[in-house]
């Protein structure tokens, strides 16, 4: 081999080097977390999602508008289904759904979800007693989300209680062996043998076939960094539910 041939092959080497270290700082940026790597569209379940957070839609759409961090982590590995109330046409023949800081529910609505759960349903709700996320809509609006989780006996029923933070701002909670950086979370407390909490701020309930996983706070998908513990923790949650 030529000195020529020689450089032109250390030359092909380092391009390659480049190119795969490129691949590797896009997926770390384009959102996959540890142990939760994007799925293939076919193989991505649906997941039913009733949120009053700007996440689906923005409070401001502009052509410079990108994708919530959140929305970007949860459609990399579910197809999602947007739903307004947890009637049981929405829930009929579904298997995960996603509640996040959502509208206060219809009772009859209410009384779907819970018989859906104790059929063999599956629920992550953020429900959140002193949400901090920024909204431009006007107080009053029905499209603005709730300051507080409008709990209207649901968590009683599935055994447990929330309550509200003793003081507002940013707080660190630990959760697991993760680090979750929010706002004003609240406090769950077990009131019967259905729910482990963990630290106050995760419970896991076990609801006759279903389970139903409820986290304080919803503040914590505000973020902007996709790799953040935060989105870590709302796919490990969604993750420990499908099985």
């Amino acid at each position: 081999m030529t000195g020529k041939q020689r450089w032109r092959a250390v030359a092909a080497a380092i391009g390659v080097l480049l190119i795969a270290g490129a691949i590797i700082v896009a997926l770390a940026v384009e959102g996959p977390r540890p142990g939760f790597p994007p799925r293939a569209e076919a193989d991505r379940p649906k997941l039913l999602l009733l949120t009053s957070l700007p996440i689906l839609f923005p409070d401001r759409v502009t052509l410079d508008s990108k994708p919530e961090p959140a929305l970007a982590a949860l459609r990399s590995r579910y197809t999602l289904v947007p739903i307004s109330v947890t009637d049981p046409k929405s829930l009929y023949n579904q298997r995960l759904l996603l509640m996040a800081q959502p509208q206060a529910q219809p009772a009859e609505d209410l009384v779907a979800l819970d018989a859906w759960v104790r059929g063999g349903g599956k629920v992550l709700l953020l429900a959140d007693p002193a949400l901090e996320w920024p909204s431009d809509r006007p107080l009053g609006s029905a499209l603005r989300p709730p300051v507080a989780f409008p709990d209207t006996g649901l968590l009683a029923h599935w055994g447990l209680r929330l309550d509200a933070p003793g003081g507002l701002g940013q707080k660190t909670v630990e959760t697991g062996q993760s680090k979750i950086e929010t706002a004003s979370p609240g406090t769950l407390v077990p009131t019967g043998e259905n729910c482990s909490v963990d630290n106050g701020f995760v419970a896991h309930c076990l609801i006759e076939k279903g389970e139903v996983t409820v986290i304080a706070d919803a503040d914590f998908l505000n973020v902007s960094d996709p790799a953040s513990a935060n989105l870590t923790l709302l796919l490990r949650e969604l993750n420990r539910l499908e099985r």
